[in-house]
């Protein structure tokens, strides 16, 4: 009888899944619960119902790098629908407002216009987001017909790269900072082109290293598992971490690693073989070249200390 996953606890690393219309985050979470049979998951990012793409979920251990990788860039491709504002800044919402002023705009007004939003800007997060205050979602408020002021936060727009016009449709390709609401930045070029706007399809195409073209479907998930082939999509943890260097503790040290002590120069072999400077974090392996920990080297006490344990 095969052995593999037999002890789920054994399942950890970070699966690329390609979200499906349809699914929440939060229902490829509980899918992948009951397909791996293991509770300890997470996602690293919300995509609403109707967009699709790549969704990084952490599984087992893998899970406390979930922060680590939603703070990574993101990539889309979206429909700037011109003409049109909507409540929830995209097409599943009610119009507002309608305009056609957009057909008055040359395409190039409208380029420079798109272009221009490239580097940072204030963006307004929607009413339509999962952003709590005081407890409560803004989405559960704005069902309830309740609009609260919203501070505008600070995003970059790496890049922009207009892929068709077929007007009202604009396809875009986007390159951005965490906590960029494309919604909003439909809605935001449809205002500074004194017209409206708003999102039509939205496809994440990577979440940092994770890219659409390596990412699974629940089903094949699901498929990979009952054929005990669940390691051909899982990601090891430490290979998440890929730009942090390596270190091996000393076997002898191997307990004060375990529990999580400060842990000096003299204890891991080849120590020499690495750059170390204040503030700088490494991967730490036990004497078995297990992954154990991330450190992070602290001049000032000449100490390496614990930033996470696995």
């Amino acid at each position: 009888m095969s052995t593999d996953h037999k002890d789920k606890k054994d399942i950890d690393g970070v699966i690329n899944v390609y979200k499906e219309k349809g699914y929440t985050s939060h229902d490829v979470v509980a899918k992948l619960r009951g397909i791996l049979k293991i509770k300890k998951i997470g996602h690293t990012g919300t995509l609403d119902p109707d967009a699709e793409g790549v969704l990084p979920v952490c599984i087992g251990n893998a899970t406390k790098l979930c922060d680590f990788i939603m703070e990574k860039n993101k990539e889309y491709i979206a429909e700037l629908i011109l003409g049109k504002k909507t409540d929830t800044q995209d097409v599943s919402g009610k119009i507002l407002n309608e305009s056609d002023n957009y057909i008055c705009l040359s395409e190039k007004e409208m380029k420079d216009c798109i272009l221009g939003f490239i580097g940072e800007y204030d963006q307004i997060p929607p009413m339509y987001s999962a952003i709590k205050v005081n407890g409560k979602k803004l989405y559960e408020l704005a069902r309830q017909g309740i609009e609260i002021e919203r501070k505008a936060r600070k995003v970059n727009i790496y890049s922009i790269e207009i892929l068709s016009f077929n007007l009202p449709v604009v396809k875009i390709k986007v390159k951005c900072s965490r906590g960029t609401y494309i919604r909003t930045l439909c809605n935001d070029i449809g205002d500074k082109l004194s017209t409206y706007g708003c999102m039509g399809e939205l496809v994440r195409t990577k979440s940092g290293k994770f890219a659409i073209e390596e990412s699974v479907k629940i089903q094949e998930i699901e498929n990979y598992m009952e054929n005990h082939t669940l390691q051909k999509i899982l990601i090891p943890t430490d290979e998440i971490l890929e730009e942090f260097e390596s270190l091996v503790v000393d076997e002898k040290f191997t307990k004060l690693l375990m529990n999580g002590n400060p842990l000096e120069k003299r204890m891991f072999r080849c120590c020499d073989m690495v750059e170390i400077k204040d503030g700088k974090m490494f991967k730490i392996y036990d004497a078995n070249n297990h992954f154990k920990a991330v450190y992070r080297f602290m001049k000032k006490d000449n100490l390496f200390k614990t930033e996470k344990m696995f």
